[in-house]
């Protein structure tokens, strides 16, 4: 079982993948415990397993071995159903390419992580309103993404991963279409507003300053997690 205090918590995720005529090994018995609040970069070259060991702590993909807890559940374990239920109130996701739905607006955008769950109401509206205006789109909510810079697409993703009070936000490479200064400053609000929800934040980031800014570093190295795990 998880530790107390302990929101996420991977134990033993091995995953491998067919390779021509071989078996190419990608993680090889990760472990990671992730507290609440707690902010965790996870640093690797490219190939190393960062993304599939997002997707594995997801919920979207499964590990061949090893065993995966959202707070005390055994979360590989769950059938198909109630794994995305409890995946849309226990994780929100931030990834590299946005993927905002282009036909609807920035608050729009941010209410169907609400609307996925089932309903929207006055309540779910204020909320995304709060979020809009705290990564500071307060008055581009009614703007469609083709009409926002990646800065503010970017923006509008964290708002969303938001939305539903979630324990634990996974953000794969959220800078990776971003210069510099923007990527910096999305960084530096996504801690700002993680801390701010007490929602624990594993970052996969290529940049090590970007990775300096978290609470605890490791590194994904040939399948196999380093450092203060």
């Amino acid at each position: 079982m998880s530790d107390p205090g302990t929101v996420l918590r991977a134990a033993g995720l091995r995953k491998n993948y067919p390779s021509g005529d071989r078996t190419l090994e990608v993680l090889r018995g990760v472990d990671l415990a992730i507290g609440a609040g707690e902010s965790v970069s996870v640093r690797g070259e490219s190939g190393s397993g960062k993304s599939t060991l997002l997707n594995i702590l997801a919920g979207l993909d499964r590990p061949d071995a090893g065993e995966l807890w959202w707070d005390s559940e055994p979360a590989n374990k769950l059938g198909l159903g109630e794994l995305t239920a409890r995946r849309g109130r226990f994780l929100g996701m931030v990834f590299q390419s946005y993927y905002l739905i282009p036909e609807i607006d920035a608050a729009a955008n941010v209410l169907m992580a609400a609307r996925i769950l089932g309903g929207v109401g006055a309540g779910e509206r204020d909320r995304a309103a709060a979020l809009l205006k705290r990564v500071g789109l307060a008055e581009r909510g009614h703007h469609l993404s083709s009409q926002l810079s990646g800065g503010e697409r970017q923006r509008v993703a964290v708002a969303r991963a938001l939305m539903n009070r979630p324990a634990v936000i996974l953000a794969d490479e959220p800078t990776g279409n971003l210069d510099e200064r923007t990527g910096d400053e999305v960084i530096s609000l996504l801690l700002e507003v993680c801390a701010e929800e007490r929602a624990a934040l594993v970052l996969v980031t290529h940049n090590p300053t970007h990775a300096k800014k978290t609470g605890r570093q490791l590194n994904l190295i040939q399948g196999v997690m380093v450092g203060q795990n």
